[in-house]
């Protein structure tokens, strides 16, 4: 006779492990703690085996009896259903292993050490922000243009144009390196030239004339700012370096009897020196 919902719910559990029969080779097992375990028995190739299929009530008789007729149509098309099972899990790992974010750290781990700290901040800061959360987890040989395309957007939208370029460039050289790894068949972003507008850079031009030179250290000479950014105006005519590289300049990299500073370019992690020749003239 089959099972019924009430039949099932009315097994107590006993001093040891029992089963209670549906159909079709579905049965119950009710331990001695009281789990009721769902079960499917099949032969294939001549051999009897046995399948999982859950536990009441997480899986009612209903789900049970369907997973068994799924797993009946299987063994009637050849298949093991057991087999089946393994290999969908197998299937299933390996997409996990090759997702965009799992390439995407292995990626960042080959070349960061050949970047400047600074550098390689940003680049993970902006896949861990504006990447991962929307497309991490897939395989990364599954994504297609218009879903990276969609991730851009997104950034677009939030009216961060340049940083939705540096993102793209960061995962076409993630996706050409899952290339090179095997992982991936091509990289999707040579689909979207063009899919973002072109970022208006702002362009100041050189001063190059001696009064207008002239004109600019008088603007500096009386700009009433803080402190910090008075000191930072006079010092930049003086040694003609980037501003952030001014800004993070330490006393350790300056030698005054040398006449140098010395410090490591953010941007291409090389050393640089910075003569001092006014300053041991001043001194």
């Amino acid at each position: 006779m089959p099972l019924t919902d009430t039949a099932i719910r009315k097994a107590k559990p006993r001093d040891k492990q029992y089963k209670l029969f549906d159909e079709r080779g579905l049965f119950l097992v009710v331990s001695p703690k009281g789990g009721k375990w769902w079960r499917f028995k099949y032969r294939f190739d001549g051999k009897e085996k046995l399948l999982s299929l859950g536990t009441y009530p997480d899986v009612s008789l209903k789900d049970a009896r369907e997973r068994r007729d799924e797993a009946r149509k299987l063994v009637a098309a050849g298949i093991d259903p057991g087999e089946h099972r393994k290999a969908r899990k197998a299937a299933k790992v390996a997409k996990q292993a090759n997702s965009f974010e799992v390439v995407a750290r292995e990626w960042y781990a080959k070349h960061a050490p050949n970047w400047s700290a600074n550098h390689g901040d940003r680049i993970i800061r902006r896949l861990e922000r504006d990447i991962f959360p929307w497309i991490g987890d897939k395989p990364i040989a599954e994504i297609t243009a218009p879903q990276l395309l969609e991730v851009i957007r997104r950034i677009e939208k939030r009216g961060a144009l340049e940083t939705a370029h540096r993102a793209l460039g960061n995962c076409g050289q993630i996706f050409r390196y899952a290339v090179a790894t095997g992982r991936a068949e091509r990289d999707p972003t040579g689909d979207l030239k063009g899919a973002l507008p072109p970022v208006k850079g702002t362009h100041f031009a050189a001063v190059t004339d001696p009064k207008q030179v002239g004109g600019v250290l008088r603007a500096i000479d009386v700009y009433e700012g803080t402190l910090i950014v008075r000191c930072a105006l006079r010092l930049a005519p003086l040694v003609f370096v980037r501003p952030g590289e001014l800004r993070h300049a330490e006393w350790a990299d300056i030698d005054l009897d040398a006449a140098e500073w010395r410090y490591t370019v953010s941007k291409t992690d090389t050393q640089h020196i910075v003569p001092l020749v006014y300053f041991r003239i001043v001194r």
